[in-house]
Formats: structure tokens, sequence, C-alpha cells
């Protein structure tokens, strides 16, 4: 099938608005054609160009971190063009447009997947294409990531995904749009959206994703507030030296534990229903928090601030948390509890004044984030376990009381 080109001009066909921070979105307004073997889009809606109106060519990387060169190394750079394509033969004709998007940047990393990847995709599906009448076409998609978000990405869209790194024959889209909206660092501006969405929505189409309808019925059957202890592995630092003490004091005030470590092969299905069934959860500060989009409401986050990680963990998981209605509870350790203290001494800069060592140098931030472990003050740690075994037995009874 060949497309037919509308009577728009090389200027209107293509608009780009490279005014955000974070993102830059750009459309094809009418019929378009994608050609793998160049990473291309063709805008075919618009008349001849001309001498006083030349083709337009652009270059856009989907993906919402474009001031970080380390993400956007990994994302594949497109093409977009009013330029005649080799041919107007549709190998694939679609009747609904395209929303294009990379799913590079830190991939691999689960806070990263739903921050810079997911809540953007929300925001823009409930933007632009409310009714998800919307082809998901994506780049950077390797098979592990598809497989891993096998049951929610089909709940944006009405359509088949389209992994454009698997592609060997042209589409042709009704229109297109390259990029995601961002509103920030984990978060939903509803005053943005042309109806009203926040976080809260965003972890609703994660139960229904998951096929959860708050279905808590089996936390009914406890005695014990259960409580998930979120551990990190070794090689990526910021683990609990001391987890089985932590997970016996817990025990030892009335929780039942279950300590978690996820993997890039844990099954997010099974992942969600364990911890939607949990009345609170213990971290450090990391990725694996991310899992407390899974808790209900009423449940509790106990997050592990470790040095030099409180302006990360303030705007990650706290605020988030307090818009989730989570009972959050903050874990600040002390100089003696951080690893760090052994190989710097605890009137080193790095100790002394983390703001001021890392000032604006990432890297430098590696030093908390990656070589920093932390061994928990049990007895100033209890304090803390006493106060969320309060909340998180007061949610369990409320529960109770309600099923009965």
């Amino acid at each position: 099938m060949k497309l037919r080109p509308a009577a728009l001009s090389p200027a209107k066909s293509i608009t780009c608005d490279r005014s955000h921070k974070s993102y830059d979105l750009c459309l094809i307004n009418g019929p378009a054609l994608f050609d793998p073997k160049t990473s291309t889009f063709f805008s075919v809606g618009h008349t001849n160009s001309t001498p006083s109106q030349p083709s337009l060519q652009i270059k856009i990387q989907p993906f919402p971190r474009k001031s970080d060169k380390t993400a956007m190394s990994k994302v594949k750079e497109l093409t977009i063009t009013t330029s005649a394509p080799p041919n107007l033969s549709c190998g694939v004709t679609h009747t609904s447009p395209a929303l294009v998007f990379s799913a590079g940047g830190y991939n691999g990393n689960f806070f990263h997947e739903f921050m810079d990847c997911f809540v953007p995709l929300f925001i823009t599906i409930n933007s632009h294409f409310p009714d998800q009448d919307v082809i998901l076409t994506i780049a950077d998609c390797n098979d592990h990531w598809a497989r891993k978000y096998a049951e929610l990405l089909p709940r944006f869209t009405r359509h088949p995904i389209i992994n454009i790194n698997n592609q060997t024959i042209t589409h042709c889209f009704q229109s297109v749009t390259l990029g995601l909206i961002s509103h920030g660092r984990m978060v939903i501006n509803s005053t943005l959206l042309p109806k009203p969405k926040t976080l809260v929505d965003f972890q609703s189409f994660l139960a229904n994703a998951y096929n959860e309808n708050t279905n808590t019925s089996s936390s009914f059957h406890h005695t014990k507030p259960k409580l998930v202890l979120v551990n990190r592995n070794a090689r990526v630092g910021r683990t609990i030296l001391n987890l089985r003490e932590v997970k016996k004091a817990a025990e030892e005030l009335g929780f039942d534990v279950t300590i978690f470590e996820p993997e890039e092969s844990t099954s997010l299905a099974d992942s969600f229903r364990f911890i939607h069934a949990c009345h609170a959860m213990v971290g450090v500060h990391g990725a694996g928090l991310t899992h407390s989009l899974f808790l209900r409401p009423g449940s509790v986050l106990m997050q592990v601030v470790p040095i030099g990680t409180q302006w990360l963990s303030k705007v990650y998981f706290e605020k988030p948390a307090r818009v989730f209605g989570l009972e959050y509870i903050e874990y600040k350790i002390k100089q003696e509890e951080s690893s760090l203290v052994e190989k710097y001494g605890a009137n080193d800069l790095v100790l002394k004044n983390p703001q001021a060592f890392a000032g604006a140098n990432w890297s430098n931030m590696r030093v908390y984030l990656k070589t920093q472990n932390v061994k928990l003050d049990i007895d100033r740690f209890r304090i803390y376990l006493k106060d969320a075994y309060k909340k998180a037995k007061r949610l369990m009874d409320k529960e109770i009381k309600l099923a009965y």
C-alpha cells in the first residue's frame, strides 16, 4: 500500500518542543513512514519542498533525561524528515498514531525504569492518548526488559507493541509522537494534565496491570503484621551488614519478617502480590525501595538513609511515599553505622560534610552510593522498629475488623 500525501507545508508537518529541561517532544502531524534500516521517520503528509521551504531533518533521542550524558549515550538517535522516502510502500499500515520512546538510559535499574520510563509514559498517554488508541513503538528494547514488563506494557495501549530493534520492514502510521513527557523526579503534576492524575492513579494502574484489585484477604489470616526487609546485593553497595540481627529484632517485636533480595529475574507479578499483602517495608535507600509502589495506603515504609544520601532519599522515596498515603519513617544512620568511617576516619570531609565533598561532581557521589555499607545500631534501630510495628499492627487490625 502507498501513502497519499496531504496538503501540509514541511514547516507545519513536523513540530518539536525542545523547551523542557529533561525531554524533547516532536510530532509528525500527519501520515508518516518508518524505515527501520535508517531509523528514520518520513513525514509524507506535506506538499513538496521548494527553495523557499526546503526539506526538514531533525534528530531526536526520545528519552526524558536529555541533560544526562551517561544515560543518553545508551539511547538510540532517530531521524525525522520531510524528505521523500526511497519509496512510499508500506510494509505494515496502521490506522492509529505511534508513540515512539526509548527504553535505554539506565535500563536494568528498577528505580530508573519507573522514574524515566513508566511514570513519563503514564503522563504522556494521559496527556495525548487518553483513549489508549496509540501504538507503542519502542527503541532500545532488549528481550529481557520486554519480558520483565510483559504484563505492564499492554496496559498502556489497545494495540500490539512494536519493538524497533526487531523490525525489518517499513511501518506507516496516521501520525507520530516522539518522546515522553516528564514532570520531574518521580512526580506527576495533576495541574499539567487535561484530566487530573497523580501518583496514586499510577499506583492503581499498576494494581490493575498485575491483576490486583486491592485483594488483601490473605493478610486477614495473620496474627502478626507482615514486614518485608529489602536487602541490596553486596556488589552494588548499601548492604545491611548485620541483616540477621535486624531481622531478629523485628521478629522479637512481633513482626512476621521476610527478607526480600530482588534480582533482575524476579517476577514483578509475584513481587507485587507478595508486597501488596505486607504491612511494612524496611530497607536502605536504593532501587529496591521502588517496590514501595506496591504497598497499600496505610502501610509503613521505613527508609534507612546512609551518609550523603539525604536529598536523594527525600526526593526519590519520602515524597512519593507521602503521596501514596504510606506511613513514612526515616532512620538516618550515624557515622559509626557507616562502613566509610573505617576507610576515611570520622574527621574526614567525606563524613563530616558530604555536601561539600560531593559538590556538583556526581562521580564523588559514588563514594556514598557504591562503596558504603551500613551496620545498624540495633538498640537505636529497635526504637524505630517499635514505631513501625505500632503503625503496621494498626493497619492489620483495621483490615481484619473491616473484613468481618
